[in-house]
């Protein structure tokens, strides 16, 4: 006889989504660009990479090189993005990302990321990934995850009360600033069950979404 697993299900008003390692694998050029920027500066690669998912450059350049002017690492930052907004090899969608977007038709969700608005576009694109209609991208905000101020954007965004709003996010980071936000969170991937999200699955094959009278059911697997 079979085991059969039961689905964790949460319910919500609507859903908020990383981009970088929830719904698109860029893990190959985030390491190439970053790797590149620790050996400019002496660092070892091996550290930085522990630092920098999930948050905006500039805050990881904080982080990585304390004392250096905020200036410096802004337009390191701009430097950092345009050179990953170039780079779109190996940039692919995580597993069952297109077939989870596809069923968000008529769901209220919004896409916010760390990423700039060039960056993302360019990599949905490069992932064969359509744009969510709400985006809150690193433009829009002037606080990098953990800060919540992402999130809360996203969700007043989509006229959601945070309280009502699930995260699926990968990163330390963003599982901190999705928390923060007082919303529950989907860790998505390998590294999201090391940041106690409320649930945790390794892609997202193993979730499955739809509208319930005036509400959201999200079930994961």
């Amino acid at each position: 006889m079979t085991a059969t697993t039961v689905p964790t299900v949460l319910t919500a008003r609507a859903l908020l989504l990383d981009m970088d390692g929830t719904l698109v694998d860029s893990e190959a050029v985030v390491e190439r660009c970053w790797r590149r920027w620790a050996e400019r500066h002496g660092l070892d690669g091996d550290e930085v990479m522990k630092v920098v998912h999930g948050r905006q450059g500039y805050a990881s350049m904080a982080l990585l090189l304390p004392g250096r002017p905020m200036e410096h690492n802004l337009a390191d930052n701009a430097r950092m993005l345009a050179e990953e907004t170039a780079d779109l090899d190996g940039v692919v969608a995580v597993p069952g990302a297109a077939e989870f977007l596809a069923s968000l038709r008529g769901v209220p969700h919004a896409l916010v990321t760390s990423a700039d608005g060039a960056l993302s576009t360019a990599r949905m694109a490069a992932a064969g990934l359509p744009l969510p209609d709400v985006r809150v991208t690193a433009e829009s905000v002037g606080a990098s995850k953990p800060d919540p101020e992402g999130f809360l954007k996203g969700a007043a965004a989509l006229g959601v009360p945070p309280e009502e709003c699930v995260v699926f996010e990968d990163s330390a980071a963003g599982i901190q600033a999705g928390r923060a936000a007082g919303m529950r969170v989907v860790g998505v991937g390998a590294r999201a069950g090391f940041h106690r999200p409320d649930v945790v699955v390794p892609d997202l094959t193993r979730v499955r979404v739809e509208r319930v009278g005036g509400g959201i059911r999200v079930a994961v697997r």
